[in-house]
């Protein structure tokens, strides 16, 4: 489960993407001089760690709380991810692209920053009461007033998060998070032990994104210089507000669902569906995060200084995430019973059928996340707004509906088929609008997606023959059989060489 954002870093890397500027600068002035597979290997490092402790402490929350207080924490969470969302008006995505001297633009970014970080917490420490009640919570007021302090902290932090991304400094923004996951985890551990309910997530959650910004806002080395220049505010909100727009949109898309089960369904079938969420979140939480902290600057760098060669890229990191995600979805999406029982206990086991439907949205949402890093790096972020606006339409009634026809399992499926019928088409479409070549990647998708259904079937089959055993037996059997499947089904040898090539680079 994800009880927050692990760090400032990830907060404020959210829609970070390629600036379309008129100014061309050479390799050394974009100050890209770091790996890609180096940056991607302390990903592993940092995810790996911070994951397996967040895990424990998760696994203690859920024995020591009560879903009211997942419900409660909700509420608060689903307000800060949306202010994370939009609180720099795509400023920081700016700042891993500027083309040309950084130096020159970073004390404008910062003081912009600052000052709309401030401003969106203000206002939103006004309107926390309305949010909690729109929720159908009430009391969550003062945890979204709570909560939102690491959207004060983000100002700080955020732009010299994204001069580190740039340099490929995956190191130090792992060990900041690294040291802020440890604190957070003492801490929320040790108030809910002693009573703090949903309190104990929002106060771990702002001191990890106090500790974790403190030591990034030093290692980035770039000093706290404030400035306004007109100039340079004018190119970054001429690519920020555009791709501002849509991440607001975005967000909107990612935590409505929160706020109807909250107001239709209660504060504690909030909770199981907020477990459920977070479960489906490991994938994009880990894999989906280091795969974007290299990316997005990847991209970049292609579309800045080869764009003949941009297709292929695309071509070979779409297969690569696939690989990565179709397996897990596969497991954790039919093995979800047994799962929840034997990690979080019987009293989480209606939160099971939600997670089956969650992962086939956790693979769209993989895969949506990709092309809008791919057509913000062409700069086309007027068709990721259009995107996020026509799925944010067509998903809001479909949840509502879904809640009241059919309860939580209802907004679960109705999440999953829009998903699935109305963001993925729209992202082909987008990408092949932008003159992406997609139709190479026919043969090798279908054949994932061939090893995907065939892991499903096997799973299955696994989990009814030792139906009778202990939830343990059924998910290492059913999991050992569904990886065989999917590896010899649906992978080739000659992609996963070219998987382990790219990492090691």
């Amino acid at each position: 489960m994800t009880t927050g954002h692990e760090g400032t870093a990830q907060g404020s890397t959210h829609g970070t993407a390629e600036a379309t500027t008129t100014t061309t600068a050479s390799p050394a002035e974009t100050d890209r001089d770091g790996s890609p597979g180096l940056g991607l290997r302390w990903g592993i490092v940092a995810k790996v760690a911070t994951k397996m402790i967040s895990f424990g402490m998760n696994l203690v929350l859920a024995r020591v709380l009560a879903p009211e207080d997942f419900g409660l924490y909700a509420v608060a969470l689903a307000a800060n991810q949306i202010l994370f969302y939009i609180n720099d008006a795509g400023i920081v995505a700016a700042t891993v692209q500027w083309r040309g001297k950084i130096e020159e633009m970073l004390p404008t970014a910062t003081a912009m920053v600052l000052a709309l970080s401030a401003t969106v917490y203000g206002v939103f420490w006004w309107l926390a009461p309305f949010f909690a009640g729109l929720a159908g919570n009430a009391d969550a007021a003062p945890l979204v007033r709570l909560l939102t302090v690491s959207i004060l902290i983000d100002g700080f932090v955020s732009v010299r998060s994204a001069v580190m991304l740039r340099r490929f400094q995956q190191d130090k923004i792992a060990k900041a998070n690294m040291a802020g996951v440890a604190v957070q985890v003492a801490l929320a551990i040790a108030l809910a032990l002693n009573g703090a309910g949903a309190y104990s997530f929002a106060v771990g959650n702002v001191a990890c994104s106090l500790v974790g910004g403190v030591l990034m806002f030093f290692w980035a080395g770039v000093p706290l210089r404030l400035a306004l220049r007109r100039d340079i505010a004018a190119r970054l909100l001429r690519f920020g507000l555009p791709l501002a727009a849509s991440l607001g949109v975005e967000a909107v898309v990612l935590n409505a669902d929160s706020v109807i089960v909250g107001k239709t369904l209660g504060g504690a079938m909030l909770g199981m569906y907020l477990l459920a969420v977070n479960v489906s979140n490991w994938v994009p939480g880990f894999i989906g995060e280091i795969l974007r902290h290299v990316t997005l600057p990847g991209f970049a760098r292609v579309a800045e200084h080869n764009p003949a060669a941009f297709s292929t890229r695309v071509q070979q990191i779409v297969p690569m995430l696939l690989v990565l995600v179709l397996p897990i979805a596969a497991l954790v999406g039919t093995l979800a019973p047994p799962m929840v029982v034997f990690l979080y206990g019987d009293k989480w086991l209606p939160a099971a059928g939600v997670l089956s439907f969650l992962m086939i949205l956790m693979v769209v949402r993989m895969l949506t996340a990709l092309s809008f890093d791919i057509l913000t790096s062409l700069g086309a972020t007027r068709s990721v707004v259009r995107m996020n606006l026509v799925w944010a339409v067509v998903l809001l009634p479909s949840l509502y509906a879904g809640a009241r026809l059919w309860g939580v399992y209802g907004v679960a499926l109705a999440h999953a088929a829009v998903a699935l019928v109305v963001a993925l088409p729209l992202a082909v479409l987008f990408l092949r609008r932008e003159r992406v070549e997609l139709s190479p990647l026919i043969p090798r998708v279908a054949r994932l997606l061939l090893g995907g259904l065939a892991a499903v079937a096997a799973v299955w089959a696994v989990a009814r023959l030792t139906g009778g055993t202990i939830p343990l037996v059924q998910l290492c059997a059913g999991g050992i059989a569904g990886l065989a499947v999917f590896a010899l089904v649906g992978v080739p040898v000659s992609q996963i060489r070219e998987m382990h090539a790219r990492i090691m680079t």
